[in-house]
């Protein structure tokens, strides 16, 4: 699977962040809901107008984009 035939960035969609095509999901937002104990159904329930190959494709997004960037170490605010 090629995350790019999913994934798009555009400056005038969502402020350049990461987004499903044709949409303004954010692969920011597919994360957060995965790690706050969303399964792929829930996703695909809650936004229809999305595929399970496109939630496929943010999480190899996101893999590779930290595979490249530097990573930060956000401190926990709480």
């Amino acid at each position: 699977m090629r995350w790019q035939d999913h994934i798009e960035r555009n400056p005038k969609v969502m402020l350049g962040k990461p987004v499903v095509k044709g949409t303004r999901i954010t692969v920011e937002l597919i994360l957060e809901r995965l790690g706050g104990g969303w399964n792929p159904d829930d996703l695909l329930k809650s936004y229809p107008h999305i595929r399970m190959e496109d939630i496929r494709a943010a999480l190899l997004y996101a893999s590779k984009s930290l595979s490249t960037d530097e990573v930060v170490f956000l401190e926990d605010s709480a």
